[in-house]
């Protein structure tokens, strides 16, 4: 058996093994899929009217961009840079309205794809190895169980934060105050639009993002020596926020900029550099902050 590396967060015993394990079917997160998916459907159907298509835009954008890419991702799971705690709860809590999971869960999926993926050999589940269909029902319905998993270690300052505990717990109710205000606002459309519909677009299109930055595309770098290589998807900056450069992510995990090629849209930094400038950010990791990772290697550039 290979010798199998550690994470930061991630450790694994004598008796880990990254291979052996099941995937296991979830009913709560089909249903969570299937709820939203169906009262989307309706929204679409029955609703479709500028303005809810509008609040749909709007909050999705918002959410996925400086909720999930900026506040969850480069800030919570990859701490790329600093910021005010009060800034960061909100963040975070716009990443848990995406409909995925709460701060420590994200945390948790995230890492151990990641410690999957930097391995030697790496089960299909994490490295999206399946079909499409196949890999889109692992993904939204089930998750995949190690029979002997390794040691899963959250820093204190997450883990022992009484506001994260707190959304962890609720991160399905969190989508109730939201909900209210549409109703309020706008009635079921909003609600249907601004809530299911988005949730679920959101979603697949995560998982959908995530299958083909796995399976091939363009790259600036290779990393060798792991199971699992990260791929860029060109022309699709603008609609993930950055989140599509995800070969630059593999080559650089611990910066805060994505599109690192010149002619690379990531709207996800652009947003941190205006905390930046509203003094709202600071030390900001790129990818110069640190020593290249192990096996890194150059190839060619892709833009736009």
């Amino acid at each position: 058996m290979p010798a199998l590396i550690a994470t930061e967060r991630v450790i694994p015993g004598p008796q880990t093994s990254a291979m052996a394990g099941y995937v296991q079917f979830l009913p709560l997160k089909a249903l969570w899929l299937g709820v939203h998916g169906i009262l989307g459907a309706i929204g679409v159907l029955w609703f479709m009217q500028l303005d809810a298509i509008l609040v749909f835009v709007v909050l999705t954008a918002v959410t996925i961009c400086c909720g999930h890419s900026v506040g969850m991702h480069r800030l919570l799971i990859h701490r790329s840079f600093r910021t005010f705690r009060g800034v960061e709860y909100v963040l975070v809590w716009l990443g848990t309205l995406v409909g995925m999971a709460g701060p420590m869960g994200m945390i948790q999926a995230h890492d151990m794809r990641d410690w999957h993926q930097r391995q030697t050999e790496c089960p299909a589940h994490a490295a999206h190895a399946a079909g499409f269909w196949k890999d889109a029902y692992w993904q939204l319905c089930c998750a995949f169980r190690l029979d002997h998993p390794p040691t899963f270690m959250i820093e204190a300052r997450v883990s022992e934060d009484q506001v994260f505990r707190f959304i962890e717990r609720t991160w399905m109710l969190q989508q109730l105050p939201l909900a209210i205000g549409l109703f309020m606002l706008g009635g079921w459309a909003f609600v249907l639009w601004g809530v299911s519909l988005r949730i679920f677009v959101s979603l697949v299109g995560h998982w959908m993002v995530g299958h083909f930055a796995h399976r091939s595309g363009a790259q600036g770098w290779y990393v060798s020596g792991v199971a699992v290589q990260g791929y860029n998807l060109p022309r699709l900056g603008w609609v993930t926020f950055g989140e599509n450069w995800h070969g630059n992510h593999h080559a650089f995990p611990h910066s805060a900029r994505l599109g690192v090629e010149p002619g690379q849209a990531d709207p996800g930094f652009w947003f941190i550099k205006g905390l930046v400038a509203s003094g709202l950010a600071w030390d900001i990791a790129l990818p110069d902050t640190q020593p290249p990772r192990d096996g890194l290697v150059r190839k060619a550039a892709t833009s736009s």
